[in-house]
């Protein structure tokens, strides 16, 4: 049985419906950061849907030294705590290093570790010390069940609370493919499980100096997704993505999340209403 794991009035886990992490990739601006987090509340709020907004105030892996990352720690913390007091939403970013987490968990309703970072046994450790529930992304290099390890490091601080993200794992070069059963094996652990669809069509490095991607696929890959029991679904959005700072190619226009989430949301609870001794 999958445990539950409360962020506010929110509900990952168990048969509860699917919760999205949604919002730009980075942080460019507080303006652009508060329409897209008050556009999202209120379409999720028409669907039922639970929310957790997601930006980054500091993105440390991008390609190149002159990708843009974002606004720094203290200005996009500031941001991030507007965007909870405005909203009332639940935010989540990135720690990239030690020297973040305290001042991230003061702000952060979880706190997320990226996929590269994701066997980094003190920042793990040092996450996990906080107390806050904390989404671990599972590394692209890793098989499901070595998530195990990362899943042991933050329980050995006595924390529990641990989602689990799937985001495509390396094929060849500068590609990326979801194996589905990654997200069985991994809700199996007893973990609630997320799918970050968005970053699973990544093209890494694909675009030279930066990362290209095939938003095209997103919507197929979350309704996959949804069919074998997810908890959390993960997408970058932007009000027009082509001109994104970050992860333009793979992130969602804002004007097509509500059709495609609904679609989502109707597939998830055809499984959660019909898992009862029903081998998925």
């Amino acid at each position: 049985m999958v445990k539950k794991i409360s962020v506010g009035s929110t509900c990952f886990g168990g048969q509860q419906p699917l919760v999205l992490i949604a919002g730009p990739c980075a942080i460019e601006d507080e303006g652009m950061t508060l329409r897209i987090a008050e556009r999202l509340k209120v379409l999720t709020g028409e669907l039922g849907c639970g929310l957790i907004f997601k930006a980054s105030y500091d993105k440390a892996n991008r390609t190149s030294v002159s990708s843009y990352r974002g606004p720094g720690i203290e200005e996009g913390l500031r941001i991030l705590e507007k965007v909870k007091a405005q909203f009332a939403l639940p935010v989540i970013s990135d720690v990239h290093d030690v020297s973040q987490v305290a001042a991230a968990a003061d702000v952060l309703d979880i706190l997320q570790i990226p996929a590269f970072l994701s066997r980094q046994t003190d920042l793990l450790v040092a996450a996990g010390k906080t107390g806050k529930p904390i989404n671990l992304k599972k590394g692209q290099f890793l098989a499901p069940w070595d998530v195990e390890h990362g899943i042991n490091k933050i329980a050995s601080t006595g924390n529990d609370q641990v989602l689990l993200t799937e985001r495509g794992a390396s094929f060849g070069y500068n590609n990326l493919v979801t194996d589905m059963r990654s997200l069985v094996i991994m809700r199996e652990m007893g973990d609630p499980v997320i799918f970050d669809a968005t970053h699973s069509v990544q093209l890494p490095g694909g675009a030279g100096g930066a990362s290209s991607g095939q938003r095209q696929y997103v919507g197929a890959l979350s309704r996959a997704a949804a069919a074998t029991g997810i908890d959390g679904l993960f997408w970058e959005v932007h009000e027009n993505p082509d001109q994104a700072l970050c992860d333009g190619p793979n992130s969602l226009p804002l004007g097509q999340v509500k059709a495609m989430l609904q679609q989502v949301l109707a597939i998830d609870a055809i499984f959660k209403q019909d898992v009862s001794g029903v081998d998925h």
